[in-house]
C-alpha cells in the first residue's frame, strides 16, 4: 500500500506565475489601447455635438432670418433644437449670413478646439485629436 501515493492535485507555483505573467502581458497591450478608444469617443461626442448645433442654428435661420451667437456653454434652453451632451462646451458667433461654431472637451486638453464654418459645412478637428489634460 505504501507504493500507492495520493499525489496532490492542484497548480504549481511555476505554472501559476507563467499565468500571471501572461496576464500582466496583456494587461500593459490593452490598456493604453482603451484610452485611445476612448479620447476617439470624446472626439466623436464633440463632433456630434457641433452637427447638432448647426442643425439648430438652421432652424433658427428659418424662423428669425438670422443666425443666433451665443458665448459658451450653448445649452439645452438658450438654443431651441439642441440638447447638451454633458461634457461638450460649444459657442457660436453668427451673423446674418454665416455662422462659426467652437467647441471642446472636458475630458481633452483645452487647446484641443474642433470648429465648424456654415460656409464651408465641414469640421475642423484638431491636428492632435483629443489629448488628456
Amino acid at each position: 500500500m505504501n507504493r500507492l501515493r495520493l499525489r496532490a492535485e492542484g497548480f504549481t507555483l511555476i505554472e501559476l506565475l507563467v499565468v500571471i505573467a501572461i496576464i500582466g502581458i496583456l494587461a500593459a497591450i490593452a490598456i493604453p489601447q482603451f484610452a485611445t478608444y476612448r479620447r476617439r469617443g470624446y472626439g466623436s461626442q464633440v463632433k456630434s455635438d457641433v452637427r447638432n448645433i448647426a442643425t439648430a442654428q438652421e432652424a433658427y435661420f428659418v424662423n428669425a432670418n438670422t443666425y443666433i451667437t451665443l458665448s459658451s456653454p450653448i445649452t439645452s434652453g438658450n438654443l431651441p433644437g439642441y440638447n447638451r451632451s454633458g461634457d461638450v462646451f460649444a459657442s457660436a458667433a453668427g451673423t446674418e449670413t454665416t455662422f462659426l461654431l467652437t467647441a471642446t472637451h472636458s475630458k481633452c486638453n483645452s487647446s484641443n478646439v474642433w470648429t465648424f464654418l456654415s460656409s464651408t459645412g465641414a469640421i475642423g478637428s484638431p491636428s492632435t485629436g483629443c489629448t488628456a489634460p
